[in-house]
């Protein structure tokens, strides 16, 4: 996730992306002793993990932060394993049915929740409608830095006046008594309760914030079915069963996380973790019913894509015609045929298969090394001698590309005749720089924070998003996306962004790569632990049997 909404993946990530949303690790007690469990049920988890960028729900742009985040805290709803919206905190979901649901004069819709009686945060403090208005305020907050709050509260009435400083307080989120709370939004938009399950929507303690405003997020007082019982930098998360969690009490007491790094399938292989992701190295080994790793092998698509962005707003990509040529210079079946082996599929679209929305017909650019040159000599800069210098930026450790950026490089000397420059940071410098338009062309993913179009084609396209990174600019556009957000037919709606869809294609912000799917094996008495689409709570479906 991303500001990005869960967003942004490098593709290395994207070949192991279950360690994203469900990562592997070490075991050690939380003394840091070593441990052998061998209790039947509700045995560690061990995983290996990465360390967040943050654990503050209001910042919270990637999938790697949102994999803690999602357990330590929750909201007023959430998504279950299937992707379904249910409540969280909230007693039920509003409807207009129950009464929770209300169509205003002005145009506006009011959503009415009542917050359940035996939520608490976990230092036992029951949980309030004030707890949720002064979340909500916090995160749209200027002072805050959010880059992602007003991408997911900005339908809440006031609440772009809040984030751009021109209110102190939040007009469209009304308290009506300790347990219930009124949420009114610009006008009927059928995904606004898909969106009250990002992170950004969750509730924080403002007690604690308040007394520690720097370093509350090193042991947060959450609500989620886990505390965060330690957390050490590059060595350890250890998350603690919350036995009060007022949807049940996860089985599993203890999740480890080992961040100290490591090979994960070395470390599958001699027992000191329960799942791990597979990376180009050992996925022909793993698929061969000779290896016995083959029994343990789990695959499936999850929603996200990994891509090429152009920077709109900077040479050379300001030409519509040079991002069309450079996108028809690479050959992205070969390189997903020789290169990645197979493990991700050639994307056709932006909208994911499994999306609502998604257009199996849809074609985007392709290899074609002839028109490529012919539409580079055809730009206003005349060929690839008249071209500034080109960088592709990703994250990285400045160490050698991956296989598959070295091919893209090596495509687009051969078929362009141009040079093409690598730049790798790490992940927050990376996210700081895309955020503030500093890269001319990136390579990065995005997995879907909710099963919605409105989430990859309008957040990351309109024009007046902040989560619009390439710059893109089209009226077109733009009137297809505003027309989609209130249209109440179902699939004249999902039609709306098939269109929206179609010009993005045509006008090429991005050059869509590969869709994302997840190899990874699981030990058998790890139950409950499958492929998931996106990132979600999944740790309290989870039970480890004895080993």
């Amino acid at each position: 996730m991303n500001r990005r909404p869960l967003g942004y993946l490098g593709l290395a990530a994207t070949l192991v992306i279950a360690l994203a949303l469900a990562a592997c690790g070490g075991k050690s007690d939380s003394d840091g002793s070593s441990s052998d469990t061998t209790s039947s049920v509700t045995a560690d988890l061990r995983l290996l993990g990465g360390d967040p960028i943050t654990l503050d729900p209001a910042l919270a742009g990637d999938a790697g932060s949102a994999t803690y985040i999602v357990e330590i805290f929750g909201g007023l709803v959430s998504l279950d394993p299937n992707l379904r919206i249910i409540p969280d905190i909230a007693e039920a979901l509003p409807t207009a049915q129950n009464g929770g649901v209300v169509s205003n004069a002005d145009g506006t819709v009011s959503y009415t929740f009542k917050i359940r009686r035996d939520a608490m945060f976990h230092d036992g403090r029951p949980v309030t409608a004030e707890d949720f208005k002064y979340s909500f305020e916090r995160a749209l907050d200027p002072k805050t830095l959010s880059t992602v709050a007003e991408a997911y509260l900005g339908d809440i009435v006031g609440a772009r006046d809040l984030s751009r400083g021109r209110a102190t307080s939040l007009s469209g989120v009304q308290v009506v008594d300790s347990s219930t709370l009124r949420i009114t939004i610009d006008g009927p938009k059928p995904y606004f309760l898909a969106k009250l399950t990002y992170p950004t929507a969750f509730v924080v303690d403002k007690t604690q914030i308040a007394a520690n405003p720097r370093n509350w997020t090193r042991k947060p007082n959450g609500t989620g079915p886990y505390k965060l019982q330690d957390f050490r930098l590059n060595e350890r998360i250890i998350l603690q069963a919350n036995d009060r969690y007022h949807l049940g009490a996860p089985p599993t007491k203890r999740i480890l996380f080992n961040l100290a790094g490591g090979s994960s399938l070395t470390q599958y292989e001699n027992g000191e973790i329960d799942a791990s992701g597979i990376g180009l190295n050992d996925i022909e080994r793993v698929q061969s019913t000779r290896d016995p790793l083959s029994q343990e092998y789990v695959t499936g698509q999850n929603l996200s894509i990994s891509y090429i962005g152009f920077n709109t707003k900077t040479p050379p990509f300001d030409d519509p015609k040079v991002r069309l040529a450079f996108a028809k210079a690479i050959n992205r079946d070969q390189i997903a045929r020789v290169v990645l082996k197979d493990m991700l599929p050639v994307a056709n679209s932006i909208m994911q298969p499994g999306l609502p929305g998604y257009n199996k017909d849809a074609s985007a650019p392709t290899f074609d090394p002839a028109a490529a040159k012919q539409l580079l000599d055809e730009s206003k800069y005349g060929g690839a001698k008249n071209l500034p210098q080109i960088t592709l930026s990703e994250i990285g450790g400045g160490a050698t590309a991956g296989f598959d950026t070295q091919a893209m490089i090596e495509m687009w000397k051969t078929n362009l005749g141009v040079d093409v420059a690598i730049a790798q940071s790490e992940e927050a410098s990376f996210f700081d720089d895309l955020d503030r338009g500093r890269l001319q062309m990136f390579s990065i993913g995005w997995i879907m924070d909710y099963p919605d179009p409105e989430d990859i084609i309008d957040l990351l396209f309109y024009s007046k998003s902040r989560q619009n990174n390439t710059g893109y600019n089209s009226p077109e556009f733009d009137d297809l996306v505003v027309k989609a957000r209130t249209e109440q037919d179902v699939e004249k709606r999902l039609q709306l962004y098939r269109d929206a869809e179609q010009v993005l294609l045509q006008d090429v912000p991005w050059m869509p790569l590969y869709f994302g799917k997840d190899h990874f094996v699981v030990k058998p008495y790890v139950k409950g632990f499958g492929p998931s689409p996106i990132v979600i709570p999944r740790l309290r479906y989870v039970t480890v049997e004895k080993r």
